[in-house]
């Protein structure tokens, strides 16, 4: 699944491309999404990011809603041509972007432009106290709560083995156990490692591609995940596997503590 630095990827090159464009059509070629031709005609205002959801904001006040899901990836085409797997076709003045989905989880929403900002966004605005009073002191292993988007927009598995390491803090800790300081350290590192993968174009694992089709570059240098048996990049330890909620986490027994 696309996390927090792909969909940012996604948005900044979507906003350079479309920014001042104006939607001629959309074509919707998968009963599960809902036809909508109210979004036909308006001009692109800004394309930007809201957790995981890709917000394209239009001139008419309505903002057009694309969360990825699982397997969804929108893909801009030059040349007209149609892929396999396309659910939903955007057509602007100057290009086409296709959105593609082989498991057909993707949603396709059209909204009155102002809904309010997430305080659970350690990249857009955070609220610390809010984080406080309702999430630091529960039970759950903190690399589970990372990935809680109640408490945090945006992460998943890859990124919060990657935050988690850079805080010296082990998945399995309860989350009550931590200290505002440690607190601390787990947003400034969530931020660190969120910027430098979104500055690599997302993390290409598996089938994550950009607008233009192009492999993140981010998998070069992750410090954990994927990374069972072979050395600490930090301690020169041995990466570690265990499994969390039926997903893997990946630590180093010697920096995490």
């Amino acid at each position: 699944m696309p996390e927090l630095p792909e969909v940012e990827t996604l948005c900044r090159q979507l906003d350079g491309l479309i920014r001042g464009r104006r939607l001629l059509s959309l074509t919707v070629y998968d009963s599960k999404i809902d036809a909508l031709p109210e979004a036909t005609g308006g001009i692109v205002r800004n394309v930007r990011r809201d957790g995981k959801t890709v917000v394209m904001d239009f001139d008419s006040q309505r903002s057009l809603l694309i969360h990825l899901r699982m397997t969804g990836r929108l893909f801009a085409k030059p040349d007209g041509a149609r892929r396999p797997h396309v659910r939903l076709s955007l057509r602007f003045d100057n290009t086409d972007i296709d959105l593609i989905d082989p498991r057909r989880f993707a949603t396709v929403n059209l909204v009155q432009t102002g809904r309010p900002a997430l305080k659970n966004d350690l990249l857009t605005g955070f609220d610390r106290r809010l984080f406080f009073k309702r999430h630091a002191g529960r039970r759950a292993p903190v690399k589970i709560l990372l990935m809680d988007p109640k408490a945090f927009a945006g992460i998943g598995n890859i990124y919060a083995c990657e935050i988690l390491h850079r805080a010296g803090i082990e998945p399995a800790r309860p989350a009550a156990s931590l200290s505002p300081g440690e607190w601390g350290k787990v947003f400034s590192r969530a931020r660190a490692v969120l910027k430098t993968a979104i500055n690599k174009r997302g993390t290409s694992i598996s089938d994550w591609r950009d607008l233009f089709g192009a492999p993140g570059e981010n998998q070069t240098g992750l410090a954990v995940y994927g990374r069972e048996g072979k050395r600490c990049r930090f301690c020169k330890g041995v990466v570690a596997r265990v499994k969390q909620a039926g997903r893997s986490t990946y630590y180093c027994p010697g920096c995490q503590k």
